[in-house]
C-alpha cells in the first residue's frame, strides 16, 4: 500500500470509526498533515484528498464499503467492526488491519510487515 493510500484510509477508517468530523490527518512516518474534504459516512465516502489531488469514494453497508481511489485507479474494500478494521487494497494486493481509538488510529500494512500510527 502506498503512505498516501495508507492516510487516506487512516482518515477514513477514523472517521467512520469515531464519528468526528475532521479535516486533517497526521501520519507520523512521515511527519506530514494531509488535508482532506467531503462525507465520511457509515455506507457511504466522498472524500477529496489533497494529497493525492484526486476523489475517494465508495458505498456499501455501515460494515464494509467498496472505495475507489481515482488517482491510482485502484479499488479497496474496508471493514469496520467496532474500534478495528480490516481490508485489501486491490492497488498493491496487500491486506491491512488496524484499531481506532479516540483520535489514534493504527495501521498494520501486510505489505511493509509494519505498522503506522496516524492522528486524525
Amino acid at each position: 500500500m502506498t503512505p498516501e493510500s495508507r492516510t487516506a484510509i487512516a482518515y477514513i477508517a477514523g472517521s467512520l470509526i469515531s464519528g468526528r468530523r475532521t479535516s486533517l490527518a497526521f501520519d507520523y512516518s512521515r511527519s506530514k498533515y494531509v488535508n482532506f474534504s467531503g462525507n465520511v459516512q457509515p455506507g457511504h465516502v466522498q472524500v477529496y484528498d489533497y494529497e493525492l489531488r484526486c476523489y475517494i469514494s465508495g458505498s456499501g453497508s455501515p460494515s464494509s464499503l467498496n472505495l475507489f481511489e481515482y488517482g491510482r485507479g485502484s479499488h479497496i474494500l474496508l471493514n469496520i467492526n467496532g474500534q478495528q478494521f480490516t481490508g485489501f487494497d486491490y492497488g498493491s494486493g496487500t491486506h491491512f488491519n488496524g484499531t481506532a481509538q479516540g483520535n489514534n488510529v493504527t495501521i498494520y500494512d501486510y505489505g511493509q510487515s509494519r505498522y503506522f500510527q496516524y492522528l486524525v
